[in-house]
């Protein structure tokens, strides 16, 4: 038997919301995160210390993207028929075996190109699976008012943890080499999946036998396409993320190397925008904006802003100071729309919402950085990247024309179950959210 003197305890090593299942979530998410965000860096110098090129490491690149469009809306699908925890569990252990051979190649010398692009494309496989199940484990496992908190705190620690990987991740490579690195993030899939293993799927309710994959997918895509809200920002972020990633992945190193002194003066713009993520969900832990679609969606013009900046180009300086105000304004956003996600859309369709959400978002972000060559041939380096910062505020100017993405506001009490006030009543009656 608790006594109240246990429980007071118990309260004062952490807030009520940051129940069992967020604790084990949030802990799971440090540890890959400080894994794959050195192994990213690994893999890229795996490639080049094997004797591969530029292009190589591109390959490489996109053999992980490819899967993880092909495979998120069958991963968003599953996750909803299964318990959650068991599609993250089975591909944090398809993730381990992948990171596992490839870093055995990797040390023992000579691993071949198409080796690392068919271990790089399992990776990519499972995060498919993994992603929209995760989602939306996390957003089940938190309640009540202070879900967007729990999720700004979850978000903060995974950035940290991602800065930390690929300084850490960097600093290894230098020590050890490539191998060793991807070892590591072999051995931190296998310690996360064991903490996923332990979640409680207890009070997410028996999922009702359904038609067939096609028929989850169908209700899946009703559920998302009957929200202009939704649909609306995930067409924003498809552009959005595509000109972004065009910019930041090709345009920026270039830049950099002809016009602001190399590698370490971009390594230092990517580290100032890290530290913006970090303050930007530190905000959004105090700040609960009641409009806030409105508020996230407004914070999306300012990554209009490193476009233009590596157009001009500012100094190293001006540069920094603009991937900060970027990276504080996406966690904004990221944490209003992870807030939105948790109070409209019901418990049962959460990851195959979460599954269109990814897909929409990334869908063309390889095209976007295949086509980034052929257009600064075609118009000029920093006529392209104008054209990356237009595109972003034509959107965002555009997506601000649907009326819920203006209106839609935060709920501040509960819904109770069996409450016919919106769809989302069986989502806000879920006990236990995690962000």
């Amino acid at each position: 038997m608790t006594t109240p003197a246990a429980e007071l305890r118990r309260r004062a090593r952490r807030p009520e919301w940051a129940g069992r299942n967020y604790t084990l979530l949030t802990a799971a998410a440090i540890v890959t995160s400080l894994g794959t965000h050195g192994a990213l860096i690994a893999a890229a110098f795996a490639v080049l210390q094997s004797g591969g090129d530029g292009g190589d490491v591109g390959l490489v690149a996109a053999a992980r993207a490819l899967p993880l469009v092909l495979f998120l809306l069958i991963g968003g699908a599953i996750a909803d028929r299964v318990p959650r925890h068991r599609v993250m569990v089975a591909a944090n252990a398809l993730n381990c075996v992948s990171q596992a051979v490839f870093a055995v190649l990797v040390l023992a010398g000579d691993p071949q190109l198409w080796q690392m692009m068919l271990l790089t494309a399992l990776c990519g496989t499972g995060q498919a699976f993994f992603n929209p199940a995760a989602e939306g484990m996390l957003m089940s496992s938190v309640s009540g008012e202070q879900a967007g908190r729990a999720f700004a705190l979850f978000r903060m620690a995974m950035h940290g943890a991602a800065i930390g990987g690929a300084a850490l991740g960097g600093a290894l490579i230098a020590a050890v080499g490539p191998g060793w690195v991807l070892a590591v993030d072999a051995a931190a899939f296998a310690v996360a999946g064991v903490l996923r293993a332990f979640l409680d799927v207890s009070h997410i309710g028996t999922r009702r036998p359904g038609g067939g994959l096609l028929a989850d997918l169908r209700d899946g895509w009703k559920e998302f396409s009957s929200r202009p809200w939704l649909w609306g920002i995930v067409a924003q972020f498809s552009v959005v993320v595509a000109v972004v990633g065009a910019a930041e992945s090709v345009y920026g190193p270039l830049v950099a190397r002809d016009e602001l002194g190399g590698a370490g003066p971009w390594g230092a713009a990517l580290a100032a925008f890290g530290v913006g993520t970090l303050g930007g969900a530190l905000l959004m832990m105090r700040w609960k904006p009641r409009r806030m679609l409105l508020a996230g969606t407004l914070c999306v013009f300012p990554l209009a802003a490193p476009s233009a900046a590596l157009a001009v180009p500012l100094p190293v300086a001006g540069l920094a100071a603009v991937m900060l105000l970027s990276g504080v304004a996406i966690e904004v956003f990221g944490v209003a729309w992870m807030t939105a996600l948790h109070q409209e859309i019901p418990e049962a369709m959460l990851s195959r919402v979460s599954a269109y959400d990814w897909f929409g978002s990334v869908a063309m972000l390889p095209l976007a950085t295949a086509l980034a060559g052929p257009a600064e041939g075609l118009f000029g380096r920093r006529e392209s990247l104008w054209g990356c910062a237009a595109l972003v505020v034509l959107v965002t100017a555009a997506v601000l024309f649907v009326p819920d993405v203006r209106n839609l506001t935060r709920r501040t009490k509960e819904v109770a179950v069996g409450t016919a006030v919106t769809p989302s009543a069986d989502a806000e009656s879920a006990v236990g959210r995690l962000g």
